[in-house]
């Protein structure tokens, strides 16, 4: 099982300096790794692998930019795998008919993370992280790196805050879960967070609703600032403020989905929530719909579920989302509701129930039934 912890770094102002370097180099081989591959593909048609790429970096060093000798070699190897998952996920889109977005350059300041793949990088005393070519800096290890350290990805927040990211692979031991409560079923929404099948719910704390009139003051103050060199300090200084308040709401959002996430994980052996395609939903609504959406961050409430799961020994099934709420939980009959309808009554067996609430019943039923089958499959 794969796993990241990720600890605040302190550099000093010199390292600072030598980090931003860093990612100005990879920022630098990023976009003329894209440029090598387009215009090749461009003029003979062949699509360079990773593999030629990194072989014109010596070369690149040596003709065009000397700078790139003050980063370390695996860092400068890893930005050509970033270049090649980009390409791989254009394609990808393209086989499946979806827009694929041609992989786009990095304008500056928009490359914010450099990768040290197997060495180069040291924890001295488990309160110094030593980095090649950079230094000896503090780090806040809060807790203990759990397995064997794969990777380490050193990032830069939108505050200019620094963090190191510690990729491990830890052997999979499956605890026994020794909850009483079997199984629940969770449909997740925009009006209420989640309702669960036994009837009980959790509100939508609107993270982003909360600072909007912040956020939206900031955002017309940037607007109003004309774009010139004269300007540039100001609008720098407006942009760093809005940072930190969607800092501020990405902090508070993550601590408390971590702590439902693992409310219900410690309530349940059994969990079945809805596999949503989440950027499909984006597409067909509304800008407002949009905000919402990623203000209660159900993706990311299904991947702390996941790999909390796996620890404690609950079993997550993910559920086809098709029709949980226009099926009828009594009867099985599909009865059709316009969104502002809140109230699942159904006209061929006469239930009546929160429309949430019926989906999550649909939802429970179908994570066993799917239970039961891969069981009887073994």
């Amino acid at each position: 099982m794969k796993k990241t912890f990720k600890f605040r770094l302190f550099p000093s102002k010199q390292q600072r300096r030598l980090l931003d370097s860093t990612l100005e180099e990879c920022r630098w081989l990023y976009n003329r790794t894209l440029q090598e591959r387009r215009d090749v593909y461009e003029q003979k048609g062949i699509s360079l692998t990773n593999y030629h790429t990194d072989a014109l970096i010596p070369l690149w060093k040596a003709t065009e930019r000397p700078s790139l000798s003050s980063v370390h070699s695996q860092i400068l190897q890893q930005v050509g795998e970033r270049v090649n998952l980009a390409f791989q996920a254009f394609w990808r889109r393209c086989k499946a008919g979806q827009n694929p977005g041609y992989p786009r350059f990095k304008s500056k300041n928009r490359y914010d993370s450099f990768t040290f793949k197997q060495s180069g990088f040291t924890i001295v005393d488990g309160a110094k992280l030593q980095l090649s070519k950079i230094g000896k800096m503090k780090i806040v290890m809060h807790r203990l790196i759990e397995g064997k350290i794969k990777r380490l990805t050193i990032c830069r927040s939108g505050t200019g805050k620094w963090y190191a990211c510690f990729s491990t692979e830890i052997d999979a031991v499956k605890k026994q879960n020794t909850c009483s409560n079997t199984a629940i079923g969770i449909d997740v929404g925009i009006s209420k967070f989640a309702v669960f099948s036994d009837g009980s719910e959790i509100k939508n704390p609107r993270f982003m609703a909360s600072d909007q009139k912040k956020i939206s003051k900031l955002q017309r103050q940037i607007a109003k600032i004309p774009k010139n060199s004269k300007n540039s300090k100001l609008r720098l200084k407006k942009r760093k403020a809005l940072s930190f308040v969607f800092e501020k709401v990405v902090n508070k959002r993550n601590d408390w989905l971590h702590k439902k996430s693992r409310d219900v994980i410690n309530s349940f052996n059994t969990i079945c929530i809805e596999d949503l395609d989440i950027d499909n939903m984006k597409q067909n609504g509304w800008k407002s719909i949009n905000r919402s959406i990623n203000d209660v961050a159900w993706r990311k409430f299904r991947d702390l579920l996941s790999y909390k799961a796996e620890e404690a020994g609950v079993n997550l099934v993910l559920v086809n989302p098709k029709n949980t709420t226009r099926e009828c939980s009594g009867c099985g009959e599909m009865v059709f509701k316009p969104l502002d309808q809140r109230v699942h009554s159904c006209p061929h067996c006469g239930l009546e129930m929160d429309r949430d609430l019926n989906a999550a019943i649909n939802i429970l039923r179908r994570g066993l039934s799917s239970l039961a089958k891969l069981a009887e499959g073994q």
